[in-house]
Protein backbone atom coordinates (compact mmCIF):
# COMPACT_ATOMS: atom_id res chain seq x y z
CA UNK A 1 0.00 0.00 0.00
CA UNK A 2 0.54 3.66 -0.47
CA UNK A 3 2.20 5.86 1.78
CA UNK A 4 0.50 8.95 1.79
CA UNK A 5 2.06 12.17 -0.06
CA UNK A 6 1.12 15.56 1.05
CA UNK A 7 1.52 16.55 -2.16
CA UNK A 8 0.39 14.40 -5.59
CA UNK A 9 3.15 12.94 -7.70
CA UNK A 10 5.68 15.50 -5.51
CA UNK A 11 7.64 17.13 -8.15
CA UNK A 12 6.36 14.88 -11.15
CA UNK A 13 3.42 15.56 -14.05
CA UNK A 14 0.17 15.04 -12.12
CA UNK A 15 -3.32 13.41 -13.96
CA UNK A 16 -6.53 15.76 -13.17
CA UNK A 17 -9.36 13.92 -13.77
CA UNK A 18 -12.97 15.02 -13.56
CA UNK A 19 -15.64 12.70 -13.83
CA UNK A 20 -18.84 12.58 -15.92
CA UNK A 21 -21.50 11.12 -18.41
CA UNK A 22 -20.43 12.05 -22.07
CA UNK A 23 -23.38 13.93 -24.70
CA UNK A 24 -25.50 16.61 -24.61
CA UNK A 25 -28.35 14.58 -22.31
CA UNK A 26 -26.30 14.63 -19.59
CA UNK A 27 -24.27 17.87 -19.66
CA UNK A 28 -25.94 20.00 -16.55
CA UNK A 29 -26.45 16.84 -14.50
CA UNK A 30 -25.12 16.47 -11.11
CA UNK A 31 -23.47 13.66 -11.80
CA UNK A 32 -21.23 15.80 -14.20
CA UNK A 33 -19.79 18.10 -11.72
CA UNK A 34 -16.14 16.90 -11.91
CA UNK A 35 -16.52 17.45 -16.15
CA UNK A 36 -17.48 21.48 -15.12
CA UNK A 37 -14.66 21.63 -12.86
CA UNK A 38 -12.21 20.06 -15.52
CA UNK A 39 -13.60 22.79 -18.06
CA UNK A 40 -12.91 25.80 -15.53
CA UNK A 41 -9.16 24.24 -15.22
CA UNK A 42 -8.39 23.34 -19.00
CA UNK A 43 -9.65 27.58 -19.15
CA UNK A 44 -6.84 28.23 -16.03
CA UNK A 45 -4.03 26.68 -18.39
CA UNK A 46 -5.50 28.03 -21.74
CA UNK A 47 -5.92 24.69 -23.35
CA UNK A 48 -8.90 22.93 -25.53
CA UNK A 49 -9.68 19.55 -24.55
CA UNK A 50 -9.07 16.96 -27.15
CA UNK A 51 -9.59 13.50 -27.67
CA UNK A 52 -6.98 11.28 -27.10
CA UNK A 53 -6.32 7.68 -28.04
CA UNK A 54 -6.65 6.82 -23.84
CA UNK A 55 -10.66 6.87 -24.36
CA UNK A 56 -10.28 10.40 -22.48
CA UNK A 57 -10.39 13.86 -23.78
CA UNK A 58 -6.96 15.51 -22.54
CA UNK A 59 -5.66 19.28 -21.87
CA UNK A 60 -2.11 19.40 -21.02
CA UNK A 61 -0.74 22.96 -19.22
CA UNK A 62 1.00 24.28 -16.23
CA UNK A 63 -1.44 24.62 -12.95
CA UNK A 64 0.04 26.16 -9.77
CA UNK A 65 3.20 25.57 -11.49
CA UNK A 66 3.15 21.99 -12.42
CA UNK A 67 2.80 20.07 -15.57
CA UNK A 68 -0.36 19.00 -15.29
CA UNK A 69 -2.72 16.51 -17.21
CA UNK A 70 -6.64 16.84 -17.61
CA UNK A 71 -8.58 14.45 -18.09
CA UNK A 72 -12.26 14.23 -19.00
CA UNK A 73 -13.09 10.16 -19.79
CA UNK A 74 -15.42 9.67 -22.06
CA UNK A 75 -16.70 6.70 -21.48
CA UNK A 76 -20.08 6.30 -18.50
CA UNK A 77 -19.13 7.12 -15.34
CA UNK A 78 -19.57 3.33 -14.28
CA UNK A 79 -16.50 2.45 -16.76
CA UNK A 80 -14.73 5.33 -15.86
CA UNK A 81 -11.46 2.91 -14.69
CA UNK A 82 -10.35 2.11 -18.47
CA UNK A 83 -9.82 5.59 -19.53
CA UNK A 84 -8.18 6.78 -16.56
CA UNK A 85 -5.93 3.95 -16.33
CA UNK A 86 -4.97 4.43 -19.50
CA UNK A 87 -4.12 7.86 -19.59
CA UNK A 88 -2.47 7.45 -16.38
CA UNK A 89 -0.37 4.87 -18.57
CA UNK A 90 0.61 6.42 -21.42
CA UNK A 91 1.46 10.22 -19.48
CA UNK A 92 3.40 7.88 -16.96
CA UNK A 93 1.83 9.16 -13.65
CA UNK A 94 1.58 6.56 -10.80
CA UNK A 95 -1.81 6.40 -8.73
CA UNK A 96 -0.81 8.77 -5.83
CA UNK A 97 -0.49 11.46 -8.98
CA UNK A 98 -3.68 11.70 -9.83
CA UNK A 99 -6.59 13.91 -8.57
CA UNK A 100 -10.29 12.96 -9.46
CA UNK A 101 -12.79 15.80 -9.00
CA UNK A 102 -16.40 14.16 -7.91
CA UNK A 103 -20.06 14.71 -7.44
CA UNK A 104 -20.70 13.55 -3.35
CA UNK A 105 -24.04 13.07 -2.08
CA UNK A 106 -23.18 13.15 1.44
CA UNK A 107 -21.27 16.60 1.23
CA UNK A 108 -24.21 19.74 1.36
CA UNK A 109 -24.50 21.86 -1.70
CA UNK A 110 -21.56 23.74 -2.83
CA UNK A 111 -19.44 22.00 -0.02
CA UNK A 112 -15.64 20.87 -1.17
CA UNK A 113 -13.51 18.88 0.97
CA UNK A 114 -9.68 16.57 -0.28
CA UNK A 115 -8.70 13.35 0.85
CA UNK A 116 -6.33 10.95 -0.39
CA UNK A 117 -7.16 6.97 -0.45
CA UNK A 118 -10.17 5.52 0.60
CA UNK A 119 -12.95 3.14 -0.59
CA UNK A 120 -15.37 3.92 -3.12
CA UNK A 121 -18.43 4.88 -1.17
CA UNK A 122 -20.96 4.10 -3.46
CA UNK A 123 -19.53 5.88 -6.13
CA UNK A 124 -19.18 3.85 -9.40
CA UNK A 125 -16.98 6.14 -10.94
CA UNK A 126 -14.62 5.81 -8.59
CA UNK A 127 -15.25 2.37 -7.95
CA UNK A 128 -14.20 1.85 -11.31
CA UNK A 129 -11.15 3.67 -11.99
CA UNK A 130 -9.57 1.59 -8.03
CA UNK A 131 -10.16 -1.35 -9.44
CA UNK A 132 -8.88 -0.04 -12.78
CA UNK A 133 -5.45 1.16 -11.69
CA UNK A 134 -5.47 -2.20 -8.86
CA UNK A 135 -4.99 1.18 -5.98
CA UNK A 136 -7.26 3.26 -4.32
CA UNK A 137 -4.79 5.36 -3.23
CA UNK A 138 -5.50 8.48 -5.55
CA UNK A 139 -6.29 12.18 -4.31
CA UNK A 140 -10.07 12.87 -4.34
CA UNK A 141 -11.22 16.40 -4.84
CA UNK A 142 -15.23 15.76 -3.83
CA UNK A 143 -17.78 18.97 -4.76
CA UNK A 144 -20.91 18.47 -2.26
CA UNK A 145 -24.23 18.07 -4.25
CA UNK A 146 -26.41 17.34 -1.10
CA UNK A 147 -28.81 14.21 -0.77
CA UNK A 148 -32.37 13.81 -2.32
CA UNK A 149 -35.24 15.22 -1.86
CA UNK A 150 -37.86 12.64 0.17
CA UNK A 151 -37.87 9.07 -1.37
CA UNK A 152 -36.29 10.18 -4.64
CA UNK A 153 -33.64 7.21 -5.35
CA UNK A 154 -29.72 8.36 -4.96
CA UNK A 155 -29.47 7.24 -8.69
CA UNK A 156 -32.38 9.96 -9.94
CA UNK A 157 -30.95 12.49 -8.11
CA UNK A 158 -27.37 12.55 -9.99
CA UNK A 159 -28.72 12.37 -13.49
CA UNK A 160 -31.05 15.72 -12.56
CA UNK A 161 -29.94 18.60 -13.30
CA UNK A 162 -29.06 21.34 -10.95
CA UNK A 163 -31.85 23.34 -9.41
CA UNK A 164 -32.54 26.83 -9.90
CA UNK A 165 -31.64 27.52 -7.07
CA UNK A 166 -28.27 25.78 -7.05
CA UNK A 167 -27.66 27.30 -10.68
CA UNK A 168 -27.26 30.59 -9.33
CA UNK A 169 -24.35 29.59 -7.07
CA UNK A 170 -22.84 27.03 -9.88
CA UNK A 171 -20.48 29.18 -11.20
CA UNK A 172 -19.00 30.41 -7.78
CA UNK A 173 -18.58 26.44 -6.34
CA UNK A 174 -17.19 25.32 -9.47
CA UNK A 175 -14.34 28.21 -9.01
CA UNK A 176 -14.12 26.92 -5.50
CA UNK A 177 -13.40 23.74 -6.00
CA UNK A 178 -10.87 24.55 -9.51
CA UNK A 179 -9.08 26.57 -6.65
CA UNK A 180 -8.91 23.70 -4.04
CA UNK A 181 -7.53 21.47 -6.82
CA UNK A 182 -4.69 24.43 -7.17
CA UNK A 183 -3.94 24.71 -3.71
CA UNK A 184 -3.79 20.69 -3.62
CA UNK A 185 -0.89 20.62 -6.41
CA UNK A 186 0.85 23.65 -5.40
CA UNK A 187 0.77 23.35 -1.46
CA UNK A 188 -0.15 20.11 -0.62
CA UNK A 189 -3.38 18.37 0.94
CA UNK A 190 -3.04 19.58 4.95
CA UNK A 191 -2.92 23.14 3.37
CA UNK A 192 -5.52 22.45 1.14
CA UNK A 193 -7.98 20.96 3.72
CA UNK A 194 -7.09 23.64 6.36
CA UNK A 195 -7.85 26.65 3.78
CA UNK A 196 -11.20 24.67 2.07
CA UNK A 197 -12.73 22.39 4.71
CA UNK A 198 -13.47 25.19 6.66
CA UNK A 199 -15.88 27.01 4.17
Amino acid sequence: MAVEQDVPGAGEQVLLVGLGNPGPRYEGNRHNIGYLVLDELAARVGGKFKAHKSGAEVVQGLLAGRKAVLAKPRSFMNVSGGPVAGAARFFKVPADGIVVVHDELDLPYGSVRLKFGGGAGGHNGLRSIAKSLGTGDFYRVRFGIGRPPGRMDPADFVLKDFSATERKELALNIDLCADAVTELLGRGLTAAQNTFHTR
